[in-house]
Protein backbone atom coordinates (compact mmCIF):
# COMPACT_ATOMS: atom_id res chain seq x y z
CA UNK A 1 0.00 0.00 0.00
CA UNK A 2 1.31 3.44 -0.95
CA UNK A 3 -0.28 6.88 -0.74
CA UNK A 4 0.58 10.50 -0.05
CA UNK A 5 -1.48 12.79 2.14
CA UNK A 6 -0.68 16.43 2.84
CA UNK A 7 -3.18 18.92 4.25
CA UNK A 8 -1.39 22.12 5.29
CA UNK A 9 -4.53 23.82 6.59
CA UNK A 10 -5.10 24.92 10.18
CA UNK A 11 -8.80 24.10 10.62
CA UNK A 12 -10.45 25.84 13.57
CA UNK A 13 -13.78 24.08 14.06
CA UNK A 14 -16.56 24.95 16.49
CA UNK A 15 -19.39 27.28 17.39
CA UNK A 16 -18.32 30.93 17.77
CA UNK A 17 -14.88 30.29 16.24
CA UNK A 18 -15.58 33.26 13.97
CA UNK A 19 -14.46 35.42 16.90
CA UNK A 20 -10.88 34.32 16.19
CA UNK A 21 -10.91 35.81 12.68
CA UNK A 22 -8.95 38.94 13.55
CA UNK A 23 -6.28 37.20 15.58
CA UNK A 24 -5.75 34.52 12.95
CA UNK A 25 -5.66 36.93 10.00
CA UNK A 26 -3.15 39.16 11.78
CA UNK A 27 -0.62 36.33 11.52
CA UNK A 28 -0.54 36.76 7.75
CA UNK A 29 -1.11 40.39 6.85
CA UNK A 30 -2.20 43.91 7.67
CA UNK A 31 -4.51 44.68 4.74
CA UNK A 32 -7.13 42.15 3.73
CA UNK A 33 -9.11 41.78 0.55
CA UNK A 34 -12.45 40.54 1.89
CA UNK A 35 -14.03 38.39 -0.83
CA UNK A 36 -17.77 37.85 -0.49
CA UNK A 37 -21.10 38.09 -2.33
CA UNK A 38 -23.43 41.04 -2.63
CA UNK A 39 -26.06 39.98 -0.12
CA UNK A 40 -25.79 37.05 2.25
CA UNK A 41 -22.85 38.01 4.45
CA UNK A 42 -24.10 41.59 4.59
CA UNK A 43 -27.67 40.64 5.46
CA UNK A 44 -26.58 38.11 8.10
CA UNK A 45 -24.32 40.67 9.77
CA UNK A 46 -21.22 38.54 9.17
CA UNK A 47 -19.54 41.10 6.93
CA UNK A 48 -19.90 43.93 9.44
CA UNK A 49 -18.72 41.69 12.28
CA UNK A 50 -15.74 40.48 10.28
CA UNK A 51 -14.63 44.01 9.39
CA UNK A 52 -14.82 44.89 13.09
CA UNK A 53 -12.87 41.78 14.15
CA UNK A 54 -10.16 42.60 11.63
CA UNK A 55 -10.04 46.27 12.64
CA UNK A 56 -9.61 45.27 16.28
CA UNK A 57 -6.32 43.66 15.26
CA UNK A 58 -5.20 46.64 13.17
CA UNK A 59 -6.14 45.08 9.83
CA UNK A 60 -7.70 47.24 7.12
CA UNK A 61 -10.37 45.58 5.02
CA UNK A 62 -11.05 46.14 1.32
CA UNK A 63 -14.40 44.62 0.36
CA UNK A 64 -14.78 42.82 -2.95
CA UNK A 65 -18.40 41.66 -3.18
CA UNK A 66 -18.76 40.85 -6.88
CA UNK A 67 -18.60 37.03 -6.64
CA UNK A 68 -21.67 35.16 -7.88
CA UNK A 69 -22.74 31.53 -8.16
CA UNK A 70 -20.39 29.49 -10.39
CA UNK A 71 -17.70 32.21 -10.18
CA UNK A 72 -16.35 33.56 -13.45
CA UNK A 73 -12.74 33.87 -14.54
CA UNK A 74 -13.43 37.53 -15.31
CA UNK A 75 -14.53 38.12 -11.70
CA UNK A 76 -11.30 36.57 -10.45
CA UNK A 77 -9.26 38.90 -12.64
CA UNK A 78 -11.26 41.86 -11.35
CA UNK A 79 -10.64 40.87 -7.75
CA UNK A 80 -6.95 40.27 -8.33
CA UNK A 81 -6.54 43.72 -9.85
CA UNK A 82 -8.18 45.31 -6.81
CA UNK A 83 -5.96 43.29 -4.46
CA UNK A 84 -2.87 44.54 -6.27
CA UNK A 85 -4.07 48.14 -6.55
CA UNK A 86 -4.90 48.26 -2.85
CA UNK A 87 -1.68 46.47 -1.83
CA UNK A 88 -3.58 43.75 0.02
CA UNK A 89 -1.30 41.18 1.63
CA UNK A 90 -3.92 38.63 2.75
CA UNK A 91 -7.25 37.39 1.33
CA UNK A 92 -10.24 36.63 3.56
CA UNK A 93 -13.17 34.66 2.09
CA UNK A 94 -16.61 34.99 3.67
CA UNK A 95 -19.18 32.72 2.04
CA UNK A 96 -19.93 29.42 0.38
CA UNK A 97 -17.97 27.38 -2.12
CA UNK A 98 -18.19 29.95 -4.90
CA UNK A 99 -16.77 32.65 -2.64
CA UNK A 100 -13.94 30.46 -1.35
CA UNK A 101 -13.05 29.21 -4.82
CA UNK A 102 -12.96 32.75 -6.20
CA UNK A 103 -10.87 33.93 -3.25
CA UNK A 104 -8.36 31.13 -3.81
CA UNK A 105 -8.00 32.02 -7.47
CA UNK A 106 -7.76 35.74 -6.68
CA UNK A 107 -4.95 35.02 -4.21
CA UNK A 108 -3.10 33.05 -6.90
CA UNK A 109 -3.51 35.59 -9.71
CA UNK A 110 -2.82 38.62 -7.49
CA UNK A 111 0.53 37.10 -6.55
CA UNK A 112 1.53 35.70 -9.95
CA UNK A 113 -0.40 37.55 -12.65
CA UNK A 114 -1.56 35.90 -15.84
CA UNK A 115 -4.85 34.41 -16.97
CA UNK A 116 -6.73 32.09 -14.59
CA UNK A 117 -7.67 29.89 -17.57
CA UNK A 118 -3.98 29.03 -18.00
CA UNK A 119 -3.91 27.70 -14.44
CA UNK A 120 -7.20 25.84 -14.93
CA UNK A 121 -5.69 23.81 -17.77
CA UNK A 122 -2.28 23.39 -16.16
CA UNK A 123 -0.47 25.51 -18.71
CA UNK A 124 0.80 27.67 -15.86
CA UNK A 125 1.48 26.83 -12.23
CA UNK A 126 2.95 28.45 -9.15
CA UNK A 127 3.77 27.54 -5.60
CA UNK A 128 2.99 31.06 -4.40
CA UNK A 129 -0.24 32.90 -3.57
CA UNK A 130 -1.37 35.55 -1.13
CA UNK A 131 -2.18 33.99 2.27
CA UNK A 132 -5.79 32.81 2.52
CA UNK A 133 -8.18 32.83 5.47
CA UNK A 134 -11.34 30.88 4.62
CA UNK A 135 -14.65 31.27 6.47
CA UNK A 136 -17.34 28.99 4.99
CA UNK A 137 -20.98 29.93 5.46
CA UNK A 138 -22.42 26.90 3.65
CA UNK A 139 -21.81 23.24 4.46
CA UNK A 140 -21.37 21.75 1.00
CA UNK A 141 -18.21 22.25 -0.99
CA UNK A 142 -15.62 21.58 1.68
CA UNK A 143 -13.38 24.07 -0.13
CA UNK A 144 -11.97 25.04 3.26
CA UNK A 145 -10.21 21.67 3.37
CA UNK A 146 -8.72 21.26 -0.11
CA UNK A 147 -6.69 23.01 -2.79
CA UNK A 148 -9.35 23.26 -5.51
CA UNK A 149 -10.81 26.44 -6.98
CA UNK A 150 -13.61 25.75 -9.47
CA UNK A 151 -14.17 28.52 -12.02
CA UNK A 152 -16.26 29.08 -15.14
CA UNK A 153 -14.89 30.61 -18.30
CA UNK A 154 -17.74 32.88 -19.38
CA UNK A 155 -16.54 32.89 -22.98
CA UNK A 156 -16.54 29.11 -23.53
CA UNK A 157 -18.81 27.76 -20.76
CA UNK A 158 -15.93 25.57 -19.54
CA UNK A 159 -16.15 24.92 -15.80
CA UNK A 160 -12.94 23.50 -14.39
CA UNK A 161 -10.86 23.61 -11.25
CA UNK A 162 -7.48 25.08 -10.54
CA UNK A 163 -5.61 22.64 -8.34
CA UNK A 164 -2.56 24.03 -6.59
CA UNK A 165 -0.94 23.55 -3.20
CA UNK A 166 -0.49 27.32 -3.16
CA UNK A 167 -4.21 27.87 -2.59
CA UNK A 168 -4.71 25.85 0.55
CA UNK A 169 -6.02 28.15 3.25
CA UNK A 170 -3.52 29.17 5.89
CA UNK A 171 -6.43 28.85 8.29
CA UNK A 172 -10.05 27.79 7.80
CA UNK A 173 -12.50 28.98 10.44
CA UNK A 174 -15.40 26.53 10.36
CA UNK A 175 -18.19 27.80 12.60
CA UNK A 176 -21.41 25.72 12.44
CA UNK A 177 -23.45 28.71 13.62
CA UNK A 178 -22.66 30.51 10.36
CA UNK A 179 -24.55 27.80 8.43
CA UNK A 180 -27.89 28.35 10.13
CA UNK A 181 -28.99 31.36 8.06
CA UNK A 182 -29.14 29.45 4.75
CA UNK A 183 -32.59 29.23 3.09
CA UNK A 184 -34.05 25.71 2.99
CA UNK A 185 -33.40 25.10 -0.71
CA UNK A 186 -29.79 26.25 -0.36
CA UNK A 187 -29.34 23.92 2.61
CA UNK A 188 -30.60 20.99 0.58
CA UNK A 189 -28.33 21.77 -2.38
CA UNK A 190 -25.15 22.14 -0.38
CA UNK A 191 -25.86 19.07 1.74
CA UNK A 192 -26.28 16.98 -1.38
CA UNK A 193 -23.05 18.43 -2.77
CA UNK A 194 -21.29 17.17 0.38
CA UNK A 195 -22.92 13.76 -0.01
CA UNK A 196 -21.81 13.61 -3.65
CA UNK A 197 -18.25 14.46 -2.64
CA UNK A 198 -18.15 11.68 -0.08
CA UNK A 199 -19.80 9.13 -2.40
CA UNK A 200 -17.46 9.93 -5.27
CA UNK A 201 -14.37 9.89 -3.05
CA UNK A 202 -15.46 6.50 -1.75
CA UNK A 203 -15.72 4.86 -5.19
CA UNK A 204 -12.93 6.57 -7.13
CA UNK A 205 -9.97 4.65 -8.47
CA UNK A 206 -7.61 7.10 -6.73
CA UNK A 207 -9.08 6.56 -3.28
CA UNK A 208 -6.73 6.12 -0.34
CA UNK A 209 -7.19 4.85 3.22
CA UNK A 210 -7.41 8.50 4.34
CA UNK A 211 -10.08 9.45 1.82
CA UNK A 212 -12.00 6.26 2.65
CA UNK A 213 -12.08 7.15 6.33
CA UNK A 214 -13.20 10.73 5.72
CA UNK A 215 -15.76 9.76 3.08
CA UNK A 216 -17.37 6.94 5.07
CA UNK A 217 -17.73 9.08 8.19
CA UNK A 218 -19.07 12.02 6.17
CA UNK A 219 -21.69 9.82 4.46
CA UNK A 220 -22.84 8.50 7.84
CA UNK A 221 -23.15 12.01 9.27
CA UNK A 222 -25.11 13.22 6.23
CA UNK A 223 -27.38 10.17 6.14
CA UNK A 224 -28.28 10.73 9.80
CA UNK A 225 -28.41 14.52 9.89
CA UNK A 226 -29.09 15.78 6.36
CA UNK A 227 -32.87 15.84 6.61
CA UNK A 228 -32.92 17.33 10.14
CA UNK A 229 -30.51 20.08 9.00
CA UNK A 230 -32.69 20.98 6.01
CA UNK A 231 -35.80 21.11 8.19
CA UNK A 232 -34.25 22.73 11.28
CA UNK A 233 -35.95 25.94 12.42
CA UNK A 234 -34.63 26.13 15.98
CA UNK A 235 -30.87 26.34 15.48
CA UNK A 236 -30.03 22.84 16.66
CA UNK A 237 -26.29 23.22 17.17
CA UNK A 238 -25.70 19.47 17.49
CA UNK A 239 -27.21 18.82 14.05
CA UNK A 240 -25.33 21.71 12.47
CA UNK A 241 -22.04 20.66 14.02
CA UNK A 242 -22.43 17.20 12.51
CA UNK A 243 -23.50 18.32 9.05
CA UNK A 244 -20.78 20.99 8.93
CA UNK A 245 -18.15 18.47 9.95
CA UNK A 246 -19.42 16.13 7.22
CA UNK A 247 -18.95 18.84 4.60
CA UNK A 248 -15.41 19.61 5.71
CA UNK A 249 -14.47 15.91 5.81
CA UNK A 250 -15.99 15.33 2.36
CA UNK A 251 -13.98 18.24 0.98
CA UNK A 252 -10.84 16.74 2.51
CA UNK A 253 -11.74 13.36 1.00
CA UNK A 254 -11.94 14.65 -2.58
CA UNK A 255 -8.74 16.56 -1.96
CA UNK A 256 -7.07 13.17 -1.49
CA UNK A 257 -8.99 11.09 -4.04
CA UNK A 258 -10.39 13.45 -6.65
CA UNK A 259 -13.98 13.40 -7.88
CA UNK A 260 -15.68 11.05 -10.32
CA UNK A 261 -18.36 11.05 -13.01
CA UNK A 262 -21.14 13.06 -11.29
CA UNK A 263 -18.93 16.13 -11.04
CA UNK A 264 -17.58 15.58 -14.54
CA UNK A 265 -21.12 15.59 -15.91
CA UNK A 266 -22.50 18.38 -13.72
CA UNK A 267 -19.88 20.97 -14.53
CA UNK A 268 -20.95 21.37 -18.18
CA UNK A 269 -24.57 21.80 -17.06
CA UNK A 270 -23.85 24.57 -14.57
CA UNK A 271 -21.20 25.99 -16.89
CA UNK A 272 -23.73 26.82 -19.59
CA UNK A 273 -26.91 27.37 -17.53
CA UNK A 274 -25.53 28.71 -14.23
CA UNK A 275 -27.59 26.21 -12.27
CA UNK A 276 -26.98 25.50 -8.60
CA UNK A 277 -24.21 22.92 -8.43
CA UNK A 278 -25.84 20.74 -5.76
CA UNK A 279 -29.14 20.71 -7.65
CA UNK A 280 -27.37 19.61 -10.81
CA UNK A 281 -25.64 16.82 -8.92
CA UNK A 282 -28.94 15.70 -7.43
CA UNK A 283 -30.49 15.52 -10.91
CA UNK A 284 -27.61 13.45 -12.31
CA UNK A 285 -26.35 11.19 -9.53
CA UNK A 286 -29.16 8.58 -9.38
CA UNK A 287 -28.89 7.74 -13.09
CA UNK A 288 -25.09 7.61 -12.81
CA UNK A 289 -25.27 5.22 -9.84
CA UNK A 290 -27.79 3.08 -11.73
CA UNK A 291 -25.38 2.79 -14.65
CA UNK A 292 -22.27 2.31 -12.49
CA UNK A 293 -22.96 0.08 -9.48
CA UNK A 294 -21.76 -3.10 -11.21
CA UNK A 295 -18.32 -1.49 -11.48
CA UNK A 296 -17.90 -1.70 -7.70
CA UNK A 297 -20.88 -3.50 -6.12
CA UNK A 298 -19.23 -3.76 -2.70
CA UNK A 299 -18.75 -0.04 -2.31
CA UNK A 300 -22.11 0.92 -3.77
CA UNK A 301 -23.66 -1.59 -1.35
CA UNK A 302 -21.99 0.24 1.54
CA UNK A 303 -23.40 3.55 0.31
CA UNK A 304 -26.85 2.00 -0.01
CA UNK A 305 -26.78 0.60 3.53
CA UNK A 306 -25.71 3.98 4.95
CA UNK A 307 -28.75 5.51 3.22
CA UNK A 308 -31.10 2.83 4.55
CA UNK A 309 -30.91 0.30 1.71
CA UNK A 310 -29.81 -3.30 1.45
CA UNK A 311 -27.40 -3.75 -1.45
CA UNK A 312 -25.83 -2.17 -4.51
CA UNK A 313 -28.97 -3.10 -6.45
CA UNK A 314 -31.05 -0.52 -4.59
CA UNK A 315 -28.34 2.13 -4.17
CA UNK A 316 -29.78 4.41 -6.86
CA UNK A 317 -33.23 4.15 -5.29
CA UNK A 318 -31.84 5.07 -1.86
CA UNK A 319 -30.10 8.09 -3.34
CA UNK A 320 -33.37 9.12 -5.01
CA UNK A 321 -35.23 8.70 -1.72
CA UNK A 322 -32.74 10.91 0.10
CA UNK A 323 -33.00 13.55 -2.63
CA UNK A 324 -36.79 13.52 -2.34
CA UNK A 325 -36.65 13.83 1.45
CA UNK A 326 -34.55 16.98 1.23
CA UNK A 327 -36.74 18.45 -1.53
CA UNK A 328 -34.32 18.35 -4.48
CA UNK A 329 -36.17 15.90 -6.73
CA UNK A 330 -35.99 17.90 -9.96
CA UNK A 331 -34.70 16.78 -13.34
CA UNK A 332 -32.26 18.64 -15.54
CA UNK A 333 -35.09 19.98 -17.66
CA UNK A 334 -36.56 21.71 -14.60
CA UNK A 335 -33.17 23.34 -14.05
CA UNK A 336 -33.12 24.82 -17.55
CA UNK A 337 -31.25 22.16 -19.53
CA UNK A 338 -32.69 21.39 -22.97
CA UNK A 339 -32.39 18.26 -25.07
CA UNK A 340 -30.32 20.22 -27.58
CA UNK A 341 -27.71 20.91 -24.87
CA UNK A 342 -26.88 17.24 -24.36
CA UNK A 343 -24.33 16.65 -27.16
CA UNK A 344 -22.36 19.75 -26.17
CA UNK A 345 -22.39 18.76 -22.47
CA UNK A 346 -21.12 15.26 -23.24
CA UNK A 347 -18.39 16.67 -25.45
CA UNK A 348 -17.47 19.30 -22.87
CA UNK A 349 -17.28 16.74 -20.06
CA UNK A 350 -14.55 14.92 -21.96
CA UNK A 351 -12.79 18.18 -22.80
CA UNK A 352 -12.82 19.59 -19.27
CA UNK A 353 -13.10 16.64 -16.88
CA UNK A 354 -11.49 13.63 -18.51
CA UNK A 355 -9.60 12.89 -15.31
CA UNK A 356 -12.82 12.58 -13.30
CA UNK A 357 -14.41 10.44 -16.01
CA UNK A 358 -11.48 8.04 -15.92
CA UNK A 359 -11.46 8.06 -12.09
CA UNK A 360 -14.99 6.57 -12.02
CA UNK A 361 -15.55 2.82 -11.40
CA UNK A 362 -16.92 2.45 -14.94
CA UNK A 363 -15.48 4.54 -17.77
CA UNK A 364 -18.26 5.51 -20.17
CA UNK A 365 -17.97 6.87 -23.71
CA UNK A 366 -19.68 10.03 -24.98
CA UNK A 367 -22.72 8.14 -26.24
CA UNK A 368 -23.25 6.64 -22.78
CA UNK A 369 -22.92 10.08 -21.17
CA UNK A 370 -25.57 11.42 -23.54
CA UNK A 371 -27.91 8.62 -22.46
CA UNK A 372 -27.33 9.37 -18.77
CA UNK A 373 -28.08 13.04 -19.42
CA UNK A 374 -31.35 12.05 -21.13
CA UNK A 375 -32.36 9.78 -18.25
CA UNK A 376 -31.69 12.70 -15.88
CA UNK A 377 -33.95 15.14 -17.71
Amino acid sequence: MEFNYNLPVNILFGCDKINELGRETAKYGKKALIVTGKRSSKESGLLEKSVELLANEGIDGVIFNEVTRNPLVSTVHQGAEIAKKENCDVVVALGGGSIMDAAKAIALIAENGGDAVEYMYGRKSSDKALPLVLVPTTCGTGSEGNCYAVLTDGETGDKKSIRSAAIYGKVSIVDPKLMMTMPKRVRAAVIFDALAHSMEAYVTKKRTPMSDAYAAYAMKLIADNGVPAVEDETGDTVVWEKITLASTLAGMAIGASGCALPHAMEHPASGIKNIVHGEGLAALTPAIVEASWEGDPERYATISVLLGGNSALDCADRVRAFIKRIGLDRGLSELGIEESDIPWMAENAFKVSLGNIENHPVVFDKKALEEIYRKSM
